[in-house]
C-alpha cells in the first residue's frame, strides 16, 4: 500500500505517485470522516492509485477510531466492495 498524507490545511488526504497526486477531500463531524470527493489525475487513472488512497483512508479512520461516511460516488462504491472496511461505514 502506498503512503497517504493528511493535508489538514486543505482538508484532504493525498497520495503522490510518479510526480502526480490523487486526493480525497474530506470534512470531520465529530467521530465521522465524510469523504466528499475523490480525484485521480488522468496520469494515474487505471493505476490503482485511487484504490490505494482509499485503503490508506480506511486505515487512518480505523487507527483514529472514526466511522466513514462516503459522499463521493467512487468512495461509496469502493467501501461497499471492500469487505474489510464494512465496519467503518456509518
Amino acid at each position: 500500500m502506498s503512503h497517504i498524507t493528511d493535508n489538514a490545511t486543505q482538508s484532504r488526504f493525498e497520495l503522490s505517485r510518479d510526480g502526480h497526486t490523487a486526493y480525497a477531500d474530506y470534512h470531520l463531524q465529530g467521530a465521522v470522516l465524510n469523504i466528499d470527493y475523490v480525484f485521480a489525475p488522468p496520469e494515474l487513472r487505471g493505476s490503482g492509485a485511487a484504490g490505494d488512497l482509499m485503503k490508506g483512508i480506511a486505515a487512518h479512520a480505523r487507527a483514529s477510531g472514526l466511522k466513514v461516511h462516503p459522499i463521493c460516488g467512487y468512495a461509496v462504491a469502493w467501501l461497499k466492495r471492500s469487505s474489510e472496511s464494512q465496519d467503518l461505514l456509518v
